[in-house]
């Protein structure tokens, strides 16, 4: 492989936590099919790839890759890449043109490191099709029943569409088995690019699972993407007050456990997320 690839950890402050993602800072020159093996040879469940886009050192063009697909948006790389970029050229706000839209990203340091905060595109929620909830149950082996009956199936989006199912039980969440294939074959037809799994702890702590079969990847310890459309769809049913704080653990039940950090304004609608990213090789 001859471009630099970064390899960074999203929303974690140690490399043993949260999704790892490949940053490309200079992708210049680089096709479509360059960029889809790059990402597939670095395995990572995203990698990003940068152009410099205007004179002010600080916007650029980002694509995202997964192993086997093109993704409109991610939510991870994009904080990974912020902090790559906030090393390297300081604090401050950095702006994404993304196939989703634009997305700025504030970095700024803390006792923990290096932290950004994404806000989203603006975001949108159409009610989950009762033959595709039936599926869906299916393919994850979920009962009906098992099922949060105060979080109302739904899909939203926050850059990428994902349907928002909620467990009514940590353990539910926590049995995680689910038909592959069957999965990817679905988000696939559906263009829904991950599955959003939640269980709420209290009013403002939920605990998160993302199966991301239409990227060929079994499941995210982070999702920054499906974490802004939670966002809105918490607040767009009614379960929360904005504004309001929201923490989402996710990635604990594979071991690499991840902290994401979720805004949600009463005014602005899009969603601020943000999380901290830490190396976990220098390049290759």
């Amino acid at each position: 492989m001859s471009e630099q690839v970064l390899r960074y950890a999203a929303f974690t402050d140690t490399p043993h936590g949260g999704n790892p993602a490949g940053v490309v800072l200079d992708a210049t020159g680089l096709d479509a099919s360059t960029m889809q093996a790059i990402a597939a040879e670095v395995g990572y469940s995203e990698t990003a790839f940068l152009t410099p886009a205007g004179d002010d050192g600080r916007t650029f063009n980002v694509r995202y890759f997964a192993p086997s697909i093109e993704v409109p948006f991610c939510g991870h790389a994009t904080i990974a890449t912020a902090v790559v970029l906030g090393e390297r050229l300081g604090e401050g706000r950095f702006m994404f043109h993304t196939q989703s839209g634009d997305v700025p990203v504030e970095v700024k340091s803390n006792d923990h490191g290096l932290h950004a905060t994404l806000t989203s595109v603006e975001p949108n929620m159409v009610d989950l099709d009762a033959a595709d909830l039936r599926a869906l149950l299916e393919i994850l082996r979920w009962n009906e029943n098992e099922l949060d009956s105060t979080l109302p199936p739904k899909v939203a989006f926050a850059g990428i569409w994902s349907p928002v199912l909620a467990a009514r039980t940590r353990a539910r969440l926590a049995d995680l088995e689910y038909d592959f294939d069957a999965l990817r074959t679905l988000m696939t037809k559906r263009g829904w690019t991950t599955i959003q799994l939640v269980w709420r702890e209290t009013p403002t702590i939920f605990h998160v699972r993302d199966p991301f079969a239409a990227g060929g990847v079994v499941e995210d310890p982070a999702t920054g993407a499906a974490a802004a459309s939670l966002g809105h769809y918490l607040r767009a049913v009614g379960a929360i007050d904005p504004p309001v704080t929201l923490t989402l653990h996710q990635g604990v039940d594979m071991g690499r456990p991840s902290l994401l950090i979720v805004h949600v304004d009463d005014v602005d609608r899009r969603i601020r997320v943000g999380g901290h990213a830490v190396a976990i090789l220098e390049a290759t």
